[in-house]
């Protein structure tokens, strides 16, 4: 059997480390399902509802917290749910509408929420982690979230499953 060439060999040997190399750099796994499991279910019926309620430009977000009555003239049934500290709804930057519990991963309490601050980044105002909600789905970009690797809950928007304009499950 023929020996390689040197740059044969040299592709082979970059081609076996490849795999090696890529799970050593590779970013951490983001743990996004730290929080207790609440109940989570925000229904919009109609698109008309969706209008008035829900978020569709680029950047938009609104807060959904059921034992609080955010917001106040929203119609709350009585199967809805907002998860352990309530559901951040937003639209990303490519108009994706994306929901977040607003509960910190890093507290784990339903009393510290996340909060949007000036840079557009949802924010913990106790553990002061940061998180992307905008363009890369929770993610944690700055503060003990991102140290350790606690991402915000991410639940399912679309079409519900009888014929609702737009619903947040998990």
């Amino acid at each position: 059997m023929k020996s390689l060439s040197p740059s044969i060999r040299t592709i082979a040997i970059a081609a076996g480390l490849l795999p090696a190399a890529c799970g050593l750099l590779s970013c951490h796994h983001i743990d996004n399902h730290r929080l207790p499991v609440g109940y989570v279910n925000l229904t919009f019926r109609t698109q008309a509802e969706w209008d008035i309620f829900g978020v569709s430009g680029a950047g938009q977000h609104k807060e959904f917290i059921i034992q609080e009555r955010i917001p106040a003239n929203f119609p709350y049934p009585a199967t809805a749910g907002t998860g352990l500290g309530g559901i951040l709804l937003c639209t990303t930057y490519a108009t994706m509408p994306v929901a977040y519990d607003l509960a910190c991963p890093v507290e784990c309490k339903a009393s510290v929420r996340v909060f949007i601050n000036e840079d557009n980044e949802a924010e913990c105002p106790q553990c002061h982690s940061r998180y992307d909600v905008f363009e890369k789905l929770g993610y944690p970009i700055y503060g003990k979230a991102a140290e350790e690797g606690f991402g915000l809950q991410v639940y399912s928007v679309g079409p519900g499953p009888q014929g609702e304009y737009m619903r947040v499950s998990l």
